[in-house]
Order: C-alpha cells, then sequence, then structure tokens
C-alpha cells in the first residue's frame, strides 16, 4: 500500500516540482459544493512546502471521509498558508453558482500571498497574482489537491451543524446532496434556511 501511494504522490507533484524548484510561490485552489441543495460554497487557497511531503494529499473524491479528516489536519500543520472563503445560499440565489463559487474563491485567494494561484478548471478570477486553470487539477496538482481536501472537510463539518439544527434532512450523511432522503424531507417539511432556493424549487412545487 505504501508504495502505491509514494508512486501515486510522485505523479501528483510533477506539476507542482517545476514551480518548487523555480522558487515561485504558489497556491492551489479548489472548492467544494457546487452541487448540493443547501449550504455555502467553500473555497480553498493553499500554500504547501516543498518538504514534507504528505504521503495521502490526493484528490479528497478519493479519499475516504476518515482518511479526508486525518490528511486535513497534516495539511493545517504543514501548509504555509491556507485561505477559505464561503459564498453562502442567499448569494448563490442572487447571482448563480459559478459567480458565487468565483465571489468564494477570491476571498480565498485574499488571504494567501501567492505569486501565481493554479485554480481547479477556473480562470479568469481577477486575482491578486497570475492565474493558471487546470482541469482535473484536484487529480494532477497536489497543492490543488491539497484545497480540495481543506474545502470538502470544512464544508462537511458545516453539513455535521447544520444536521444538528434539522436533523430530518440527513445533512450529515447527505452532505446536502439531492439523495431520496433529503428530498423527501423537503416535499414533507419545506426547505430550512440554508436551502438554495435555486436548486430546489421543482422538488417543492405542487
Amino acid at each position: 500500500m505504501r508504495s502505491n501511494r509514494q508512486e501515486r504522490l510522485n505523479e501528483l507533484i510533477q506539476t507542482d516540482l517545476p514551480l518548487w524548484e523555480s522558487g515561485v510561490v504558489f497556491a492551489g485552489m479548489d472548492e467544494a459544493g457546487r452541487g448540493p441543495l443547501m449550504g455555502n460554497v467553500v473555497a480553498a487557497c493553499v500554500v504547501m512546502p516543498r518538504e514534507p511531503l504528505l504521503l495521502w494529499v490526493d484528490d479528497s473524491k478519493k479519499l475516504s471521509e476518515k482518511r479526508r479528516e486525518q490528511v486535513f489536519e497534516e495539511i493545517q500543520r504543514t501548509a504555509l498558508y491556507i485561505g477559505v472563503g464561503e459564498a453562502t445560499p442567499e448569494e448563490i440565489d442572487e447571482i448563480n453558482i459559478l459567480n458565487a463559487t468565483k465571489n468564494a474563491m477570491r476571498r480565498a485567494a485574499a488571504q494567501v500571498p501567492a505569486e501565481l494561484y493554479l485554480i481547479d478548471a477556473l480562470e479568469g478570477l481577477g486575482l491578486p497574482g497570475r492565474e493558471r486553470g487546470i482541469i482535473h487539477g484536484d487529480a494532477l496538482c497536489y497543492a490543488i489537491a491539497a484545497a480540495s481536501i481543506v474545502a470538502k472537510v470544512t464544508r462537511d463539518r458545516e453539513m455535521a451543524r447544520w444536521d444538528e439544527l434539522y436533523p430530518a434532512y440527513g445533512f450529515a450523511r447527505n452532505k446536502g446532496y439531492g439523495t431520496k432522503e433529503h428530498i423527501e424531507a423537503l416535499r414533507r417539511l419545506g426547505p430550512c434556511p440554508a436551502h438554495r432556493r435555486s436548486f430546489i424549487g421543482h422538488f417543492t412545487e405542487g
């Protein structure tokens, strides 16, 4: 298992290595929560050092929840800078999810001094440094993968808090996505304050 992880890590840092070697200060950026029916969209901006490399950093979707939590704590201890930005359901409803995601990313980047921002799939955000969008960046770049973990764990912890307030929707389990359980609760109870009204109309009509 460790040899497989080391091979994966060696693949993942191929984008990062030439940047570390050039001395440029670069950050990885990713988001979590564009698709769910409720809650904030959360963006993270992370500057990771060349050493130590964290063996289990990877696309957050490829890690179990327990592993993500563990690696999140390692990133918190290791990263040179971490910024987190969010956009609320009200903002999402007002300006749409793409623009709200861009705002969340700008807020995250504003907390991180970097010369270059490597962004999962997006660019043209008007950040304070150069921008490079990388399609599937969370699977191709160590810094973006680290950001994907920070964004995902931050948002999942928010889902656990919302679940305590509104347990009938199953937020701790479904993370706000439109599962059968979630949609049935929506139809039965209507939306809670955290729901994105622009996302749920067809589930609550009639």
